[in-house]
């Protein structure tokens, strides 16, 4: 994660969480907090970019074991707020492009609302990073958001790379440039090609989920 998007989730942390108490994404999130309970059930799953935990508290009573991982401590602050029970979840400080090998292998993985934050270079970079932390034929489930007008912020520009991006306010004053790419299908397919196989693809209004097995 880049420094500028570090401060802006360190300051966003207390309001993190009001993205999904949008009305209109509700009956969405109710079939993904299944569908992700579905891939990752029994599976020692290491979180990727947790975040305030709204994702690690659907995973935990299904999984074997969470380890959730951010880079962000005032995130972290909050999702360890949660009462998760500490015998099967534990938080830790970690960099996405620099995971905690030593800690595994892991069968699941789980990276919700942070594949959007990649720049289109990074993304294999990332996989990179992930890959030694997993066991072969590990479930690795991706998610984020699809851009609806109207709903979605909408994109302030595109570099020449393609990468678009946001500019959002928070309750401070405080305006931040974000990343925010919004891949089709084929796409995630491309840039996981070589990483995973059987890949499988769910697209709802406001959001998708992508699930491939790791190689």
């Amino acid at each position: 994660m880049s420094a500028s998007m570090q401060r802006y989730y360190a300051a966003r942390a207390s309001e993190y969480e009001r993205v999904y108490a949008r009305p209109e994404r509700q009956a969405d999130l109710r079939v993904l907090e299944d569908a992700v309970a579905d891939c990752l059930r029994g599976r020692k799953v290491l979180e990727v970019a947790c975040g305030t935990g709204y994702w690690t508290q659907h995973i935990a009573p299904v999984a074997r074991y969470v380890l959730a991982t951010d880079l962000a401590g005032e995130t972290l602050e909050v999702a360890r707020s949660k009462g998760l029970p500490g015998e099967t979840v534990r938080f830790a400080l970690a960099d996405a492009f620099d995971l905690p090998v030593a800690d595994g292998p892991f069968d699941g993985a789980f990276a919700g609302f942070w594949w959007s934050h990649l720049r289109h270079g990074e993304c294999r970079a990332f996989l990179e990073s992930l890959r030694p932390c997993l066991s072969p034929g590990a479930t690795v489930v991706l998610m984020d958001n699809v851009y609806v007008e109207g709903s979605s912020t909408p994109v302030s520009r595109i570099d020449a790379e393609g990468n678009t991006y946001q500019q959002r306010s928070l309750d401070n004053g405080e305006t931040h440039e974000v990343t925010k790419n919004f891949p089709a299908q084929a796409d995630l397919e491309r840039q996981v090609e070589g990483f995973g196989t059987n890949f499988r693809y769910m697209r709802l209004t406001h959001f998708w989920l992508f699930v491939f097995d790791a190689t």
